[in-house]
C-alpha cells in the first residue's frame, strides 16, 4: 500500500487516482488506512466515496466501540445512513448497538425500508445470542427444484449473500429441511432434483443460544456457517465464521479482563483516570479482602510474639497458595469455556486437581521443610512450614477447580472468579492453617 501517494492524491483533490489507487487495496488495507487517518483527511474520502464502498470499507474497520459514534458524526446523516443499509445486516446491527436509541431511530427512519425493516429484525434480539449476530443475507431453495434452477437463483442472489459454499433448502413454511454444499450443485446434472441430493442431517442452533455455544459448535463441526432457526425450525439465518472468530477475540478478551480482575480490557486507555475507572472497583474488593487477611494474622498476635520467625514464611506461604490456586482456576475456566468439561465427570477433575494439590504440596513441603531446617537448623519448623504449604497447597488447588465449577453451575460467568480473587481468598486459607498449626504446636517451637 502506497500511504504517501493516498495521501497526496487527497490532499491535492485528485480523485480519480485516489480512487484508483485505493479501490484496488483489500477492504482490510483500506481500513487500516482509513483508521490513520486525522479528521478532516476522513472527510475527504466520505466525498469520493460512495456509500456502498464506504460499507465494505467500515465492515473491515477495527476500532474502539465508542469511536464508532465519532465517526459516524463526521459523515452527514444520509450518507451515513446509507452506508449503513449497504452494509451485511449483521454488520450493521454491530455497529448500530453501540449508538444512542435515538441516534439509531434517526438512521433507521432515513434509509431504505426494506433495509431498516431487515435491521430492525435483528435489533431485538438479546445481545451475545445467536439471533444477535446472525444475518439475514444467505440463500435458500426449495425442495421440489432442479440444480439448474438452484443455480439460477444462487447467480442472482450471490452479490449480496454474505456466504454461498451453503445453500439451505426450506419447505413452504420457511421450515428448515437440509442444506446443500456449492460443490454439490456444481458436480450434479443440471436435470437432478435438489430433494434427491439435500442432506437432511442438519446441524443448527436455536435463536436464543448463548454465542459461546454458537462458536463451540463451528469450531467442533468444522462449518463455514451455521443455520440459525427457531424453536418450530423456520430458518431465521446463518451465522458465519467470520462472525464467530469476532465473538471467539470479544469472549478470550472478556474471560481475560475478568482473569486480571479488570473491568474492560478491549480497549487500551488513553488518559489514567478512565484506567483507574475501570480497576478501581475489582481493586476495593481486594483490598478489604486483603484487610480481611491483616485482621486474621492479627488475630495470631501472641503466636508471633512467642516465635517471629514465623512471620518470616507468611509471603512463602500465601504465594503458593496464589500461585496454585491460579493454575487450577486458569484449567477450570478454560475446560469451561472450550466445552471439554460437558464431556467430562466434573467428580474425575476435582479428583484430579486433588490428586495434583496432593503431589506438588508434598514435593515442594518436603523440599522447604529441608531448607527451612539447614537454614534455621530447627526441625520442627522446617516440618511445620513443610506440613502447611503441603495443606495449603492442596486446600488451594481444589478451591481454585472448585469455585469456576459452582460459579458455573449457578450460570455465573467462572471467569470472574479472578486470579486476584482466587489469590485473595488462597492468602486468608493459608493463613489460617499456618498459623493454625503454629499455635496447636507452639510448645515444640519454642526452645
Amino acid at each position: 500500500m502506497n500511504r504517501e501517494l493516498l495521501i497526496e492524491s487527497l490532499q491535492n483533490e485528485e480523485i480519480e487516482k485516489f480512487r484508483d489507487e485505493f479501490l484496488e487495496l483489500h477492504p482490510y488495507d483500506q481500513a487500516s488506512f482509513f483508521k490513520e487517518l486525522d479528521e478532516e483527511t476522513r472527510e475527504k474520502m466520505y466525498h469520493y466515496l460512495s456509500p456502498e464502498e464506504m460499507a465494505t470499507l467500515f465492515e473491515n474497520l477495527e476500532i474502539n466501540d465508542n469511536n464508532y459514534k465519532e465517526v459516524l458524526a463526521e459523515m452527514s446523516p444520509n450518507y451515513a445512513a446509507d452506508m449503513i443499509s449497504k452494509m451485511y445486516v449483521d454488520d450493521a446491527v454491530d455497529v448500530l448497538n453501540e449508538l444512542e436509541k435515538d441516534q439509531v431511530v434517526s438512521y433507521l427512519t432515513i434509509m431504505d425500508e426494506e433495509a431498516a425493516q431487515e435491521i430492525k429484525d435483528l435489533l431485538h434480539y438479546e445481545e451475545y445470542t445467536a439471533g444477535s449476530i446472525m444475518t439475514t443475507d444467505f440463500i435458500s431453495i426449495a425442495a421440489n427444484q432442479t440444480v439448474r434452477s438452484a443455480m439460477y437463483i444462487i447467480k442472482n442472489e450471490a452479490p449480496k449473500a454474505e456466504t454461498i459454499y451453503y445453500v439451505y433448502v426450506i419447505d413452504e413454511e420457511k421450515r428448515l429441511v437440509g442444506v446443500i454444499s456449492l460443490r454439490d450443485l456444481i458436480v450434479n446434472d443440471d436435470d437432478t432434483m435438489i430433494a434427491e441430493i439435500t442432506n437432511d442431517r442438519i446441524v443448527t442452533v436455536s435463536v436464543g443460544d448463548d454465542q459461546e455455544e454458537v462458536a463451540r459448535k463451528i469450531k467442533d463441526y468444522n462449518f463455514l456457517a451455521l443455520p440459525v432457526v427457531d424453536f418450530q425450525n423456520h430458518l431465521l439465518g446463518i451465522i458465519t465464521v467470520d462472525d464467530i472468530m469476532d465473538v471467539m477475540d470479544e469472549e478470550a478478551s472478556d474471560d481475560y479482563s475478568k482473569l486480571a480482575a479488570v473491568s474492560d480490557m478491549d480497549t487500551i486507555d488513553k488518559s489514567p483516570l478512565s484506567a483507574a475507572r475501570k480497576r478501581l472497583p475489582w481493586l476495593i474488593i481486594l483490598l478489604f479482602l486483603g484487610m480481611l487477611t491483616a485482621s486474621m494474622i492479627e488475630r495470631f498476635e501472641d503466636t508471633l510474639k512467642e516465635v517471629a520467625i514465623l512471620a518470616v514464611f507468611i509471603p512463602l506461604i500465601a504465594g503458593m497458595a496464589g500461585n496454585t490456586g491460579t493454575q487450577a482456576l486458569a484449567v477450570a475456566v478454560r475446560g469451561i469455556a472450550t466445552g471439554d468439561l460437558e464431556n467430562e465427570d466434573k467428580k474425575k477433575l476435582i479428583i484430579r486437581e486433588a490428586g495434583t494439590g496432593l503431589i506438588t504440596g508434598a514435593i515442594c513441603g518436603a523440599l522447604v521443610s529441608l531448607i527451612v531446617f539447614i537454614w534455621q537448623n530447627n526441625l520442627f519448623l522446617g516440618i511445620l512450614v513443610g506440613i502447611s504449604i503441603l495443606c495449603t497447597l492442596i486446600v488451594a488447588t481444589l478451591a481454585g477447580a472448585l469455585i469456576p465449577l459452582i460459579m458455573h453451575k449457578f450460570k455465573i460467568d467462572p471467569a470472574v472468579a479472578s486470579g486476584p480473587f482466587i489469590t485473595t481468598i488462597n492468602d486468608i486459607i493459608s493463613i489460617l492453617i499456618y498459623f493454625g498449626m503454629a499455635t496447636m504446636f507452639m510448645e515444640y517451637l519454642i526452645k
